[in-house]
């Protein structure tokens, strides 16, 4: 883990609510449940992308909820499994239609740049948002504000109102946060007040058009074939 995650890591891991978190997760295995994803892989995204190296965030809420699906990475599975509904939606808004087949392993974005962050890093299998009030939307909210302020000229892909919420802090006077609503089939085509809908967003092609105005190297969105 690079410098920056490992001194963030390191004094939230010292936190009261962090070990509480931790005794929690451990008696649920302990009791038979089944947590996704693998312990090995909770913290996959910040793994994969170190902070300096940041460009796109993109939140999500849980991680997928069923077996083999969850890996560590926001709305990425791993290769050889079925895509989801909303990553359906995501490659429909980022590819021409009739695109061959694709492998919804979302690692190669965490290679280029893009922080692939669920608020939420463990769940019960069956039971969305299970984990959400024991103590990750803190942690998650501190890396997030750790980026705000440590970090200059990220993008941010707020998608749907959970995320809208999240990214709420964000300084945009040094960062970008394009909302839209969710990719999820209930949200991707509506709008709102304050946002597109997903579909037809351009949110891919506005995020790397912001990075070029900056100076800074576009994401291979394409990276994913």
């Amino acid at each position: 883990m690079d410098p920056q995650w490992r001194s963030l890591f390191e004094h939230e891991f010292g936190q009261p609510y962090m070990q509480e978190l931790y005794a929690y997760l451990k008696r649920e295995a302990e009791n038979g449940k089944t947590i996704f994803p693998p312990a090995d892989l909770w913290f996959n995204a910040f793994l994969m992308t170190p902070m300096p190296a940041i460009k796109v965030v993109i939140v999500g809420q849980d991680p997928y909820h069923a077996p083999g699906q969850a890996h560590g990475l926001s709305f990425s599975v791993p290769r050889g499994v079925s895509l989801p509904p909303s990553l359906k939606n995501i490659y429909k808004e980022l590819f021409d239609a009739g695109h061959g087949p694709l492998a919804g392993d979302l690692t190669p974005w965490a290679r280029e740049g893009v922080l692939l962050l669920n608020a939420s890093l463990t769940v019960e299998q069956g039971l969305p948002g299970s984990h959400a009030k024991k103590g990750w939307l803190t942690f998650t909210n501190r890396c997030l504000r750790a980026i705000n302020e440590q970090c200059e000229q990220i993008v941010f892909l707020s998608w749907g109102k959970f995320a809208h919420g999240v990214c709420s802090e964000i300084n945009t006077q040094r960062h970008r946060v394009i909302k839209t609503s969710h990719p999820s089939p209930l949200g991707a085509s509506k709008s709102g007040a304050d946002f597109d809908a997903f579909l037809g967003s351009g949110c891919f092609a506005q995020a790397n058009q912001q990075l070029r105005d900056w100076g800074r190297e576009p994401v291979n969105w394409h990276a994913v074939h």
